[in-house]
């Protein structure tokens, strides 16, 4: 019997933006266990948006010993422990990793003046050709060139400049690695020689030495600290493959390889994805290219305003709905969603602009601001439910037009994240898209993808088609061409609405950022 024979479990570790999940998949693709803990995000200022890398520490920490009791494993079961994790955030840390910053997340508009500047003194448009990065204060180029001016003592203090799951690693072994996929979002590394691009690092002062060193998504390491090993209930030898961003390897999960064959995630926030085999950058900039490995390409757009846009609904517009949806003993998005379904599709000509946290693509506008238009007295609170439900999947669906143009025409969607769980959102987009959407049997798509490539860098496999049949689709949905009809008619005037308010979404912003303490 070989030595991995006797270890057929593999720990997805998926870094979320809201909250670490971690799974227990078998060689099979079965998950045997799963566990959630989730983790605040602060917005102190309408343009911050951190979270405390402690707290997301040990929220991994954390689940892994849960999920390995909850699934009943021996840890000597375990083949390894495979990470994803959300793109985008920035650390600041000294020599001792002790922080310097909180960590400063995609939806942080900090840095927003510095899209102009970018594109029009720094060649910012050739750095994104460099880097598949879209020019947007989500990105950690921009944080850095923030930083550098308007808290030059933490810039100057700064060892080094990380993201969350760097942050990790550092804490568990004491290395500072970055896999290439998340190398690719951060706007400072070069796609097509895999090295900390020149043209990016001169733009915001940062020496490569303060960046961590990039690796294959199927590197790991070895030799866990004691005492960590001990909180979680791990050998100190079990290899912690570093992995890839949460967006490539929900594309992995979903098995959306084909050309034609999109993967729609819709989480905290969302994005839609396809595959290429090398590098390829879009000449108008609304699109990125993220890294899986060297001849797997993720192309594709997100948006900042997914499902937080629910949680929105239910802590801020219908507090009164949700709270009578747990009298009712119902999961109050269940209960928000039944009453989304009493109006009919359309909303009755209420169109919701879901720009609450600015948006990405295909816009990249960080001073968007979210906007319902054609409210009338007809209108009642399920009318504006409903709205923000179909919003956001117009949002999606303009991210879907620009990928089609570089990729072709959708054939089919693949769909993840919390939103699949949602046979509601799931038609509506179907309608909205005019493209059938299929849902795998698993959901968990990050995580399944994350331990796929643990499963190639232990050898298990030698390429990822011998898991594809992890991937079964469960049900799909087609779209009802009468309300493709329909809402086609509202994706136009919701697109002219956006449009029309460029100049006034940055007059507002402007004033909310001078008003608002």
């Amino acid at each position: 019997m070989s030595l991995t024979s006797q270890k057929p479990y593999i720990i997805a570790a998926d870094l979320g933006t809201t909250s670490a999940k971690t799974l227990v998949i078998d060689k099979e693709g079965r998950v045997l266990a799963s566990n959630s803990i989730e983790y605040p995000l602060y917005t102190p200022r309408p343009d911050m948006a951190e979270q405390n890398p402690d707290e997301i520490f040990h929220a991994v920490v954390q689940g892994i010993q849960a999920v390995i009791a909850k699934a009943r494993i021996l840890p000597s079961q375990v083949l390894c422990v495979s990470f994803s994790s959300a793109m985008h955030s920035l650390i600041a840390v000294d020599r001792d990793l002790n922080l310097l910053t909180q960590s400063i997340t995609f939806a942080d508009n900090r840095s927003v003046g510095y899209v102009k500047k970018l594109k029009e003194e720094l060649d910012g448009h050739q750095i994104y050709m460099n880097t598949g990065t879209p020019l947007h204060p989500m990105s950690p180029l921009l944080k850095l060139m923030w930083f550098r001016d308007n808290q030059p003592d933490i810039f100057e203090k700064a060892y080094k400049f990380i993201g969350i799951k760097e942050y990790v690693f550092a804490k568990l072994f004491g290395k500072f690695v970055i896999d290439y996929s998340l190398a690719s979002a951060t706007g400072l590394f070069n796609l097509r020689n895999l090295k900390w691009d020149e043209l990016a690092l001169k733009a915001c002062g940062v020496r490569e030495e303060q960046l961590s060193e990039p690796v294959s998504t199927v590197h790991y390491l070895t030799g866990l600290k004691e005492q960590y090993a001990q909180a979680m209930g791990l050998p100190t030898d079990v290899p912690f493959v570093v992995g890839a961003s949460d967006g490539v390897l929900a594309n992995l999960g979903v098995g959306a390889f084909e050309e034609g064959v999109y993967a729609v995630t819709i989480g905290t926030s969302g994005a839609v994805r396809g595959v290429v085999r090398e590098p390829v950058t879009d000449p108008k900039g609304r699109l990125f290219c993220y890294a899986l490995k060297e001849d797997f390409w993720v192309v594709g757009g997100a948006i900042n305003n997914g499902g937080i846009m629910f949680r929105w609904v239910r802590d801020q517009l219908a507090t009164a709905e949700a709270e009578e949806g747990r009298r009712r003993g119902l999961d109050p998005y269940d209960y928000l969603t039944s009453l989304a379904e009493e109006v009919a599709a359309g909303s009755d000509g209420l169109i919701f602009l879901p720009l609450l946290t600015g948006e990405r693509a295909p816009y990249w506008n960080a001073n968007a601001r979210g906007v319902f238009f054609g409210l009338s007295l007809y209108h009642q609170k399920k009318h504006m439910i409903r709205a923000v439900l179909e919003g956001v999947v117009y949002r999606i669906n303009s991210v879907l037009g620009a990928l089609e143009e570089l990729s072709g025409p959708t054939k089919e969607i693949r769909a993840s994240g919390g939103f699949a769980r949602s046979k509601f959102w799931l038609q509506c987009m179907a309608d909205v898209t005019g493209s059938s959407v299929a849902v795998p049997n698993s959901i968990e798509s990050s995580g399944l993808g994350a331990a796929q490539l643990g499963m190639l860098a232990m050898g298990e496999i030698q390429d990822f088609s011998s898991v594809h049949n992890w991937m079964q689709i469960q049900h799909s949905h087609l779209p009802n061409s009468e309300n493709h009809q329909l809402y086609q008619q509202l994706t136009n005037i919701y697109q002219r609405v956006y449009h029309q308010l460029k100049d006034e979404f940055d007059a507002i912003a402007a004033y909310q950022k001078e008003h608002t303490k």
